[in-house]
């Protein structure tokens, strides 16, 4: 699998003028960084209340089939990828007040907690991420754009 490039200018590229220069990467890789995605999908990315985890989350995902029905799979992966940063987010704000698992001071792991409204909002985002990266379409999407374009080459 080809590693993501964070060399590229992303701030000036459109990657949906150029899907070719797109690597999907791992997990989250480029979420806030692939325009004009990024741009797009924020807005709508919160995750304070269950309430507002269900308002964003379906947002994020309409934008999804959106970019399916426009058979644009970078599009896709981005919003995949805004639903995946909602759970793991959420999960962090779960386990850690204020979303910092580290000191600033001193590196410690801070102290656990177990924030229930968090929980319940990454329940909702990971539910929504589940569906997304389990459509059909996009898995054969998936597959097209890493053969064509992230097929590593031999030096």
């Amino acid at each position: 699998m080809k590693k993501f490039d964070y060399s590229l200018n992303y701030e000036e590229l459109d990657l949906r003028k150029h899907p070719q220069l797109y690597t999907v990467g791992r997990g989250e890789q480029g979420v806030l960084m692939v325009e004009p995605y990024k741009s797009e999908i924020l807005p709508y990315w919160r995750f304070k209340t269950p309430e507002i985890a269900k308002e964003s989350s379906k947002k994020i995902y309409e934008l999804f089939l959106t970019y399916k029905k426009n058979n644009d799979f970078v599009g896709m992966d981005m919003a995949r990828k805004f639903l995946q940063m909602g759970y793991t987010r959420a999960r962090r704000y779960t386990n850690h007040k204020g979303g910092r698992k580290y000191s600033k001071q001193d590196g410690t792991v801070l102290p656990y907690q177990n924030d229930p409204v968090k929980a319940e909002s990454a329940a909702i985002f990971k539910a929504q991420w589940e569906i997304a990266k389990q459509d059909e379409y996009y898995i054969q999407m998936k597959k097209q754009h890493r053969e064509k374009y992230e097929s590593e080459t031999p030096d």
